[in-house]
């Protein structure tokens, strides 16, 4: 049996990248319409000229804060509220059917409802917050209901303080289950903040920049705001990956 050529991840989604950029540049050239599918090339240089103007930044700056905040809240919110389940039945009781409503109710709804109770300022906050809470209360309940029980008898045999049983116990086994939720939302609650800018057009954000490039058919420009919130979403992931892998070093150490 051959040995199999082994590329390096990083080449592999270079030329992955690359054959999707060829491929929409030959749709692009079979339409023949720049107003239905501009080139890549187009794309690429709007978005240069929009990065060349303070707007394009005051406009990302606001819908990342905005974002991030309902993503950060929903991060604690739902670390507190899953350990709290885990050691409360009353709280679980209590908690745990109104998180099952949030995760059955499309996104839409809660954003039509947002606009009828308060500012459209806030929703893309609070639309992140909804979509994120139940996955990291999910996550880090089951991290909490995976512990160790072995750990935790032997913690008990020799009266092993509530404190270091959950430093030293607990979370380190909620640790993964907590970071893989953080993972998971991250897309998530960008997508759907944005989306609920597209509906609400609050002032200076990325969602009223493509509503407004899609009523007045400026494709090119609906392109380059939609690759903008790609390469955004990629490199806050990033960001928040090697945050944690340098919180893991740090602890290995």
């Amino acid at each position: 049996m051959k040995n199999r050529i082994k590329v390096p991840k990083s080449v592999r989604a270079i030329l992955s990248l690359l054959f999707w950029v060829l491929v929409w540049s030959l749709l692009s050239l079979k339409v023949g319409k720049e107003v239905v599918l501009p080139s890549p090339w187009r794309v690429i240089v709007r978005l240069g000229e929009l990065m060349g103007t303070s707007a394009f930044y005051k406009t990302v700056g606001l819908s990342v804060l905005r974002i991030t905040l309902g993503f950060a809240t929903a991060v604690v919110l739902g670390a507190l509220s899953g350990a709290a389940s885990h050691f409360s039945a009353v709280f679980d009781s209590l908690f745990s059917p109104l998180l099952s409503v949030i995760k059955a109710t499309p996104v839409a709804s809660f954003i039509i409802l947002a606009l009828v109770w308060m500012d459209k300022s806030v929703i893309a906050s609070f639309i992140s917050l909804l979509i994120v809470l139940p996955v990291i209360y999910s996550n880090v309940r089951a991290g909490f209901e995976n512990t160790d029980v072995r750990l935790l008898e032997m913690a008990k045999i020799y009266n092993v303080g509530r404190g270091s049983v959950l430093t030293k116990i607990y979370i380190p086994s909620v640790a993964p289950y907590f970071r893989s939720g953080v993972r998971t939302c991250m897309g998530m609650a960008w997508k759907a903040g944005v989306a609920a800018e597209v509906l609400c057009t609050p002032k200076d954000s990325i969602g009223k920049m493509l509503n407004d490039s899609k009523l007045y058919l400026e494709t090119v420009d609906l392109f380059a705001w939609t690759l903008s919130v790609i390469v955004i979403s990629v490199v806050i992931e990033k960001l928040v990956m090697l945050f944690f892998r340098k919180k893991n070093g740090e602890a290995a150490s």
